[in-house]
This record gives C-alpha cells, sequence and structure tokens, in this order.
C-alpha cells in the first residue's frame, strides 16, 4: 500500500481501488416549527394554609355566660353556639344582627328578613314575602314559624325574638377560638370562628397585587411538594404594612385568598406555610418559538433565521418557560426556523 499526502488530498490504493473523498458536508442544523399558542405568566408567592381570617364573636343582650364551645366545633345554621342563663343561643345566617326585639307585626326590615330566610331554611312556613326584604314584616305567620322552630329547638317557644337570643354570622364557620371564659358577661367578645374550609392566605406587595384577579387559577404547592389546583377566590381591600409612623415594617402588602379546588386534598394539614404559583398574565393564541430560536441584531431588535440563512425580523412579547411570542411581516405558524434549543 502506497500512501501519498496533498495539500488537503489524500489517495488509498487498495487492492486495485481508489477512493477520492470530498469536503465534509455542512453541519446539519436544528430547525423547529413555529406554533400558535397560548403563552401564561406566572408568579411565586408563600402563603399560610390555614381556614382564613379569624372574625370575633361578640354576645349582645344581659345575662351570664354558662357554656362554651371548643375550638374547632362546626357553627351550623339553628344550632346552638354557646348559652346564656343556661338558656342556648342558637346561630342564624345573614348579613343584619338582631338589633330590636321582634313582638309585634308592625315590624318590618331587613333583621325581620334574616329571621325569615332562616326560617324557610330550617324547613318552616312563613307565608308570602315582598321581593324588597326592607319591607318583610313580623306577620303572624313568621311568628307562628318562629314559636314551633323555638319548640323543636328546645327553646321557650315565645314566638318572640329579643337581642342575644340568636347570633347572626355570615355562614357556616368553626370556632377557631375561645375568647371568654364562663362566667363573664353575655355582652362581651366571646369566640372566633373562621370559615369551615381551608384556604391559602397570601401577601402579596400592593404594587403586584394589580396583575391578580378573582377567579384566575392557582396552584398550591404542598409541604410534601406536591401540586395542587385552586383559585383566588378574594382580594382584600386593606393595606397592611409600610407605614413607619404606625410601627409597621415592610413594604405594604395586601392579603389574597386561595382556595383548593379540591379540599381533601388537604386533610393532611390543618396549618402549613404553602407556595403557590398564580396566573398573572396570558396572552392567547400567539406565535412562539423556543428563546433559542432569536437572533440578535447588530443594528438592533431580533430576528428569526430560516434554514435557508434567511433572516425574518420579528417583535418579540411575552416570554414563558422557555417559548417566546414573536410577530412580524412574513411570519406563520408552522414555519421552520433555526433553533438551538
Amino acid at each position: 500500500m502506497v500512501v501519498a499526502v496533498g495539500v488537503g488530498v489524500y489517495f488509498v490504493i487498495d487492492h486495485g481501488k481508489s477512493t477520492v473523498p470530498g469536503a465534509p458536508p455542512p453541519a446539519a442544523v436544528k430547525t423547529v416549527a413555529i406554533e400558535r399558542t397560548d403563552l401564561s405568566s406566572t408568579s411565586s408567592f408563600s402563603g399560610t394554609l390555614g381556614f382564613g381570617t379569624p372574625q370575633s364573636v361578640k354576645g349582645a343582650g344581659e345575662g351570664i355566660v354558662t357554656k362554651l364551645p371548643k375550638a374547632g366545633d362546626p357553627v351550623d345554621r339553628g344550632k346552638p353556639l354557646y348559652s346564656v342563663n343556661g338558656t342556648p343561643v342558637p346561630v342564624f345566617f345573614g348579613d343584619t344582627p338582631l338589633y330590636r326585639k321582634l313582638d309585634n307585626p308592625d315590624l318590618q326590615g331587613p333583621d325581620v328578613s334574616v329571621v325569615a330566610d332562616n326560617l324557610t331554611a330550617l324547613g318552616y312556613r312563613v307565608g308570602t314575602r315582598p321581593k324588597d326584604r326592607t319591607k318583610t314584616a313580623f306577620t303572624p305567620a313568621v311568628a307562628d314559624a318562629l314559636k314551633k322552630w323555638q319548640k323543636a329547638a328546645g327553646l321557650p317557644d315565645t314566638g318572640t325574638l329579643d337581642i342575644g337570643q340568636v347570633v347572626v354570622l355570615s355562614g357556616a364557620m368553626r370556632v377557631n377560638s375561645v375568647t371568654a371564659q364562663l362566667g363573664d358577661a353575655a355582652n362581651t367578645p366571646l369566640l372566633t370562628v373562621t370559615p369551615k374550609s381551608k384556604v391559602v392566605t397570601v401577601p402579596v406587595g400592593a404594587n403586584e397585587v394589580g396583575a391578580i384577579k378573582t377567579g384566575v387559577a392557582a396552584t398550591i404547592v404542598r409541604p410534601d411538594a406536591k401540586e395542587i389546583t385552586g383559585k383566588v377566590t378574594d382580594i382584600s381591600t386593606i393595606v397592611t404594612g409600610g407605614d413607619v409612623e404606625k410601627g409597621s415594617s415592610g413594604p405594604p402588602k395586601v392579603n389574597i385568598t386561595v382556595t383548593p379546588d379540591n379540599e381533601q386534598d388537604l386533610d393532611a394539614y390543618d396549618s402549613a406555610t404553602v407556595q403557590i404559583k398564580i396566573t398573572t398574565e396570558t396572552h392567547a393564541g400567539v406565535l412562539a418559538v423556543p428563546v433559542g430560536a432569536l437572533v440578535a441584531l447588530r443594528e438592533g431588535g431580533y430576528a428569526v433565521q430560516l434554514p435557508d440563512g434567511t433572516l425574518k425580523a420579528v417583535q418579540i412579547g411575552m416570554f414563558a418557560k422557555d417559548l417566546v411570542e414573536i410577530s412580524g411581516a412574513g411570519i406563520g405558524a408552522g414555519m421552520q426556523v433555526v433553533t438551538t434549543s
């Protein structure tokens, strides 16, 4: 075998055959299709899993507290919450507390409407009622329904209702803590309640909360790193912090509430620090490519490169994970562009 080496050329003679390789082929480029998709921007926050912000419950009327609930006890419609002078004080749901004695048919107003609403919900007939709840009157039908309920609940069946004989709350709750002791006056703060459902309270910077909307999707990352779905159900209007004169430190914050889609996913935890991921912005149906497909132009701006080497100028929009929104003349879904990723 004889080998001759020239300038970039060599010959190999083997059994009468010869091979002369040409220049190596150009390296293959990686391409990707421009896709039309939805891009979302997500922000992460630290929150506290619990039952929400406690609400104080204050008694009313005269008397001495003779029975109190325990933390964790349910607070249900028509059921006693505590006792005064040995008589149970049941719970009604509504938005107007009982502020006067209901004892004659001339009385009408939203407090009467709350009583009628609850009697109806408890299965008692209260007769025909006006659409305007401020016009609901304490009719004989309402008084009769009240008397029947009182008897069934083991209360004095007077057919009347005085201040302090029921406590009005916004809905089904659970006892969070008991602040009073047996023997305390009834017209003092007695306990605190929270909603029954577990939620995550998330303090968000006041300059960030504007990008969060009620109803948007959220992801709750449990302490064991498992992710569950939820949504933003409330955005507080109260700003905390940032007031040095009042002794509050740190930047101003606003609490948002995130509720899990399935509360059973959080059965293993009563309280915990969790991470929350919230979608703060979404661009639907946009053209997108991997970030590695962008080419920075010397004169400024960006372009994408076609497989034949042609550059197409593009405008960029939202970045989401490893994708970037693009637009421009001659840019369309399905077009192949060169990418490094």
